[in-house]
């Protein structure tokens, strides 16, 4: 009677074929084959995917690494055939394939058998082997490159394919998403607090601290909150790798009206990139106060006893002994200089500041910014004249629109041909006009007890490179920036 040998299987369901047969159904028909064969399998040497573990990659696939691992762990191998069900089960990657075909039968004395692939032993059968394996992987390579295209096709004719923003849910077949109204606050929140000065720490801060989750369940982070601020799908356009096109989704009002003076605020922010944000700081002074000796920057510290001495900023160098000479100033005092100085400059309209040209990243952001705007009021033309002849709107209604628009596309065209030509987007007036408005706002904020020191200190950053202080004469000069 002939001995009974040891195999071993090898199941691994295919993620791309909806007629792959179950992990049961394999083990069921390749434990039927074996017996057939004289050989015995295993509960131990039966070695199982998890669902979804593709197959073009060896060093993803755990079981797999473990049954080769099995093979070579002794001498002879423990078992001395391996079965498949099908040879693509083994490996969709002919390179692969040939490597780990060659450990098994020529350093481990295995054979590999696929059950529904039965060939002839001999070279002959080894060739029709590697037709079978070659076909496997050009069928893998083709099926996923007609996944691309079809998923380019549907782009093209402005399907919705991708996943869905913060505030909206697929309906599928691409068809438009739609607003998720349980979830829309959340998009409204990050929107409006950036445009109110909060920073992007802060707001993800602040959506943790109400509960809010992200899509897939995890506390809100800074990098998502960037993340959802540039994304133009709020204002209307859909992109999917590479192709860009206008939706015809609904826009939330409340975020389309924002968009575009916060992403200015974060062309502009992205200058400074070393920068802190304020609410990572401890007063809304933190990280502008610099001191006059050294240049270094003061820092914040609170008095054990604010009787016998109050808050003080202190410059962090003389603090590990750099420098003799001490650069400190009261908390009060540095707040009331500060507020005096941007006082007087409102009064006098005297003020020396830098203008921040573009550099070629914001530069390419703010071109990319005012040709969708630019797309935008073509868009808003349609819609404009198609409400006049549907008889939505008046004669006079439609000219007034035309005239509208025709003001927007004129301003916006004007700054491409500004950016383009690396010409300031303002004269020297037009940019003192500028800051002087910035300042006055911001004034309003800083002067305002009841109001935060985050606004306060976004306030502040909008206008203010940094402070220099001056311990000897205790003098502040405020270097202004637009």
């Amino acid at each position: 009677m002939k001995p009974v040998e040891i195999g071993a299987a090898y199941v691994r369901v295919s993620t791309d074929d909806q007629t792959e047969l179950s992990p049961d159904a394999q083990i069921r028909l390749i434990l039927d084959a074996a017996k057939t064969d004289g050989f015995l399998i295993p509960e131990d040497f039966i070695f199982v995917e998890k669902r979804g573990i593709s197959g073009r990659k060896a060093d993803n696939r755990p079981e797999f690494q473990r049954m080769i691992a099995l093979a070579k762990s002794q001498e002879p191998a423990p078992f001395k055939r391996l079965y498949v069900w099908k040879f693509s089960r083994f490996a969709r990657n002919q390179e692969e394939s040939v490597f780990y075909k060659s450990i098994l039968r020529k350093k481990c004395g295995v054979d590999i058998k696929s059950v529904s692939e039965p060939i002839m032993e001999g070279m002959f059968g080894r060739l029709i082997e590697s037709i079978i394996e070659w076909f496997d992987e050009y069928y893998s390579i083709n099926l996923s490159g007609e996944v691309i295209r079809g998923m380019t096709e549907k782009a093209l004719r402005n399907g919705y394919q991708s996943v869905p923003p913060l505030g909206y849910r697929a309906v599928g077949e691409g068809r438009p998403f739609v607003i998720d109204k349980e979830r829309i606050e959340m998009a409204e929140f990050i929107f409006n607090a950036y445009h109110e000065g909060r920073d992007m720490t802060a707001i993800a801060r602040e959506m943790n601290r109400r509960g809010w989750l992200t899509r897939r369940g995890n506390p809100f982070e800074r990098r998502t909150v960037a993340r959802i601020l540039s994304n133009r799908f709020y204002i209307g356009e859909v992109s999917w790798n590479g192709i860009t096109f206008q939706g015809t989704h609904e826009i939330q009002t409340s975020i389309a009206d924002v968009f575009d003076a916060d992403q200015k605020r974060m062309a502009k922010e992205a200058y400074f990139v070393n920068r802190r944000e304020v609410s990572s700081c401890k007063h809304w002074l933190s990280g502008l106060l610099t001191c006059s000796i050294c240049g270094a920057t003061l820092s914040f510290t609170r008095s054990n006893n604010s009787k016998k001495r109050p808050d003080y900023f202190q410059c962090w160098k003389y603090s590990k002994g750099f420098h003799p000479g001490s650069c400190s100033i009261a908390v009060k005092k540095a707040e009331k200089t500060v507020l005096e100085s941007i006082n007087k400059v409102l009064e006098t309209r005297e003020v020396n500041f830098e203008y921040i040209p573009k550099n070629s990243d914001i530069t390419a952001n703010e071109r990319t910014r005012i040709e969708a705007a630019l797309s935008r009021t073509e868009f808003k033309a349609r819609r404009i004249h198609e409400a006049y002849e549907n008889g939505v709107d008046s004669l006079a209604e439609y000219k007034a629109n035309k005239e509208r628009l025709q003001a927007e596309q004129a301003q916006l065209r004007q700054e491409l041909r500004n950016l383009l030509s690396n010409k300031p987007d303002m004269s020297p007036e037009q940019q003192k006009q500028q800051l002087m408005t910035n300042i006055r706002s911001s004034y309003l904020l800083l002067s305002d007890p009841d109001i935060d020191y985050e606004l306060k200190g976004s306030a502040l950053r909008s206008i203010v490179k940094n402070i220099s202080f001056d311990r000897e004469t205790g003098n502040i000069d405020i270097h202004y920036y637009v």
